[in-house]
């Protein structure tokens, strides 16, 4: 008689959209048992759940919950999945990223320090504020160009918070009169900000001292030059590189922050220069101590082809997925299932399809929500380019003004697709945009 193998008991936490694609087809496998936490704090509900939970209680709950019945936790999510996935592993002695390499990326002061004595030339010198976003110093001009003076600092400065996700409240601010006014938040926004990552400091001061509370605003040299993004994994302390995506943004600046138009792949630039960041990219993963998981680098490519840290991201860029798969053959969600499992991520190729992809970003600047495609719009798409994907995210009344505040514009579509070559790509992309959103190709996006 055949011996059956026990089932795979994988357990996922706060899945989202690239999440509910990486798992679609385990749930139909035989031998796969698959277990979700979470909840989704894009949507108010969540959101208030997030802004409210005891994220140390909750974790030792759930490691109560889950002992003995799972053979791997796996989460890509930026606000406390990922740092809440390795407790867990590291807790019920599971295979997954050391806690304190995960802390390290995350809170942007801690990795800036741990980057500037790894990686110098690559590192921009940062500070934090003496105080948090609910300080009503932040937005006495005098009072911030005191302290921007005896952090040593010179104006223009990038402002961003220490701890935050999409970009929020990043852009550039040329004097202390802008950075305060920048920090004029209605209160609610202030309350909620600090509350969004009050669980995320619960469980990382259990891991690591942190050198300021994540509420705080990071202030920072600004950059200009090409955006890109090098992803890989760690395995066993060896650090592999996948592939090198450009970073495209909408020209010039909207209220001082550059705004994403969408990202392509392969990369474009010179192959020398591609040398260059994944070399950095590779030093920057190892000076952080991340040793196992996927990641997601971003960096600069300056005027003068030298290359800086922007940010280093413990999880898988899930929007570059179906490039990965498309162009390079790499599975992304089977990677990350086998690196949570601790198996060696033996890049099982699947037949690539295209020679180029991209992952187009819609935004709306003007304050109104963007447009929803109707029923025929979406059975067009999905008979024209049968192989694409479309995100959308319908916003309205606060939540659309509090984006509008936050982020400077509103971002309510994305769409993955690939093609045999970059004209007939950016074709393809101009007859969606026309077709779904009454508008051209995101500008910027070539």
């Amino acid at each position: 008689m055949t011996a059956v193998s026990p089932p795979l008991r994988l357990l996922l936490l706060f899945q989202g959209m690239w999440e509910e694609q990486c798992v679609a087809t385990l749930r139909g496998e035989a031998g796969v048992e698959l277990h979700r936490e979470g909840f989704d704090w894009t949507h108010w509900r969540g959101l208030w759940r997030l802004c409210t939970v005891d994220a140390e209680r909750w974790f030792e709950r759930l490691c109560e919950r889950y002992r003995g019945r799972i053979d791997a936790v796996w989460s890509s999510d930026d606000q406390i999945g990922t740092l809440l996935a390795a407790r867990m592993a590291q807790r019920l002695g599971l295979p997954g990223a050391d806690p304190a390499a995960i802390v390290r990326t995350q809170h942007k002061l801690l990795a800036r320090r741990a980057l500037a004595a790894a990686v110098p030339a690559a590192t921009v010198r940062s500070e934090a504020l003496p105080w948090s976003l609910r300080d009503r110093r932040g937005r006495d001009p005098a009072a911030v160009a005191a302290a921007v003076a005896a952090l040593d600092l010179s104006w223009p400065l990038f402002c961003k918070p220490v701890k935050a996700s999409f970009s929020v409240l990043a852009r550039r601010v040329a004097t202390a009169d802008e950075l305060a006014a920048h920090q004029r938040l209605p209160w609610f926004d202030r309350w909620l900000l600090a509350r969004l990552d009050r669980p995320w400091q619960q469980l990382a001061e259990r891991v690591l001292p942190l050198p300021c509370p994540v509420d705080r605003v990071l202030l920072e040299e600004p950059l200009a030059g090409r955006q890109v993004n090098v992803d890989g994994y760690a395995y066993r302390g060896e650090v592999h590189v996948l592939g090198v995506v450009d970073e495209c943004t909408y020209p010039g600046e909207v209220q001082g922050a550059r705004h994403f138009a969408g990202f392509t792949f392969p990369s474009r630039l010179p192959a020398a220069v591609q040398d260059r960041a994944r070399a950095v990219a590779v030093a920057a993963v190892r000076a952080l101590g991340y040793d196992h998981g996927l990641f997601n680098v971003e960096l600069f490519v300056l005027a003068d082809g030298s290359v800086k840290v922007i940010e280093v991201n413990p999880r898988a860029a899930g929007q570059f997925a179906t490039m990965y798969r498309a162009v390079a053959g790499v599975d992304l969600p089977a990677l990350a299932i086998d690196l949570a499992l601790g198996r060696d991520p033996r890049l099982a190729r699947v037949p690539a399809t295209a020679g180029v992809a991209a992952s187009f970003v819609f935004r709306r600047f003007d304050g109104r929500p963007g447009v929803e495609p109707d029923a025929a719009a979406r059975d067009w798409l999905a008979a024209t380019f049968p192989g694409s994907t479309l995100w959308t995210e319908p916003c309205s009344g606060r939540a659309l003004r509090r984006e509008y505040r936050w982020l400077g514009s509103h971002r309510h579509a994305v769409w993955n697709h690939a093609a045999a070559d970059f004209s007939t790509l950016f074709a393809d992309g101009e007859r969606v945009a026309r077709r779904l959103f009454g508008c051209g190709v995101p500008a910027g996006l070539d």
